[in-house]
């Protein structure tokens, strides 16, 4: 599989980034504009994972789209395609396997244990609609 790292972006306030080129990966298209706040890393682990770190950049970049667009369509099949997708940019990149056990198993203990509890616990609370 042909595979580029390379992402394009631009810093926003409030430490986003705003992607300026398409970028693809399997059926993922994330579009121009799109915008993200990079890894969500407790800020605990940031002197080793820093959040915006270039060398995982894209498969953040891909797990925010998706996990943005499981949000938009209600539909929670595209947080597993995201934790998956996820670790295989990961692998793809070349990130250790160590790291990639580490930031892998982060997005899914977020996606298995905390967004069900938070996502129970806040539908209907903000405008009828879960807001995770």
């Amino acid at each position: 599989m042909k595979f580029y790292s390379d992402v394009v972006i631009s810093p926003l306030p409030s430490h986003r980034y705003m992607l300026l080129e398409e970028y693809r990966y399997k059926d993922v298209v994330v579009p121009v504009g799109f915008v993200t706040n990079g890894a969500d890393i407790p800020r605990v682990f940031w002197s080793f994972y820093p959040p915006n770190r270039s060398d995982y950049l894209p498969a953040v970049i891909v797990h925010d789209y998706l996990c943005w667009m499981a949000k938009k369509t209600d539909d929670d099949t595209l947080y597993e395609k995201a934790d998956e997708y996820f670790k295989e940019i990961l692998e793809a990149l070349g990130i250790s396997e160590f790291d990639v056990f580490v930031l892998h198993g982060g997005v899914r203990f977020y996606s298995v244990c905390v967004r069900p509890f938070v996502k129970k616990w806040c539908r209907g609370k903000i405008g009828g609609k879960s807001v995770f």
